[in-house]
């Protein structure tokens, strides 16, 4: 075990004082606030860090546009991280920062930190489901919301040139394993010491709404169910804010449900629930790329409208140009 999940994300954005509405309206804690930058704290103790995109501490990197700038994995222990440090110092500048993490580029141009995270537990209690027959509430109200309120980061994503290469970096230095791949579209990555489905997604530039060039694409935030997924997103509707390209549904890839937002942070803002939870005794998939995207969706796009064939096996445990 060594990485155990997201530490810090650091966000350049072009407008500070809307982009920090929207993560307030999102239902984030913030922890502080000035002129220069907006923390947010999450339960498990991961941060969020808000600032603007000329700030000298957002660091150069292949990734263009604004949106989360680096990405600081959180390590269980100095033991483990020293090794990986040790590690990436062979062939790249790594380096020590204020901050206490080590900072360094990625092979795909990411920039990346590592540094020994105390990730704090966190407990969901959501209501027992109800069905004809299968009756677990009985005199029993679910839980009345008035708002979403965020507690995890399960995952950030990236549009990348070739996610393949990508991928490699991230299993041979990072340690990360493969959870599932999206046929043309990307890899899911979960780190070794987490059990989420995936904690990274590196998905291909060219994949419908990727963009087309290297750039941040969303984070998705931790919820506890479905039912604060939907009243997150009418909140967020009621105070202005706008759907995504994909909306509200459930994945088949990670069985999660989704509901996206268009986010003057960049990217978007992701509600997620209901993930997949792995370990290493999960064996990849491989996925036709609407197939895996979603079961169901509220307002499926045009590319999802006609019927998709039921395609998904198991991954073959070599990268496409190894097969030829």
């Amino acid at each position: 075990m060594a990485i155990i999940g997201i530490d810090t994300l650091l966000y350049g954005v072009e407008d500070l004082a809307r982009a920090s509405h929207f993560f307030d309206d999102f239902g984030l804690v913030r922890l502080s606030a000035n002129a220069e930058e907006t923390l947010y704290r999450l339960d498990e103790g991961s941060t969020i860090i808000v600032r603007a995109l000329e700030h000298p501490s957002i660091p150069a990197s292949r990734y263009e546009g604004y949106g989360v700038k680096e990405t600081i994995w959180g390590v269980d222990s100095a033991d483990n991280l020293r090794r990986l440090v040790d590690d990436l110092a062979r062939d790249r500048d790594v380096r020590l920062g204020d901050d206490g993490a080590w900072h360094f580029l990625s092979d795909c141009g990411q920039a990346l930190g590592l540094r020994v995270f105390s990730r704090k537990k966190v407990t969901y209690a959501p209501d027992p489901i109800n069905a004809a027959g299968n009756v677990n509430r009985l005199n029993q109200h679910r839980k009345w919301r008035t708002r979403a309120r965020p507690k995890t980061i399960n995952h950030v994503v990236f549009a990348v040139d070739d996610y393949w290469a990508s991928f490699a970096f991230f299993r041979d230095r990072l340690n990360f394993r493969l959870s599932d791949h999206q046929k043309g579209v990307g890899t899911y990555l979960r780190a070794d010491g987490a059990n989420e489905h995936h904690n990274t997604f590196l998905l291909n530039n060219k994949a419908p709404g990727a963009g087309g060039v290297p750039r941040f694409h969303h984070t998705c935030f931790g919820v506890e169910d479905f039912d604060e997924v939907m009243v997150g997103s009418n909140y967020m509707t009621r105070r202005g804010w706008q759907h995504g390209f994909l909306g509200t549904g459930r994945h088949r890839i990670a069985s999660a449900i989704f509901c996206y937002f268009d986010s003057p942070t960049g990217g978007e803002a992701e509600y997620g629930a209901d993930t997949d939870y792995l370990d290493d005794n999960w064996v990849p998939r491989e996925w036709e790329f609407r197939f895996g995207t979603a079961q169901w969706m509220g307002n499926p796009p045009a590319f999802m409208q006609d019927e998709i064939p039921w395609d998904v096996t198991f991954y073959q445990g070599e990268e496409p140009a190894m097969r030829r």
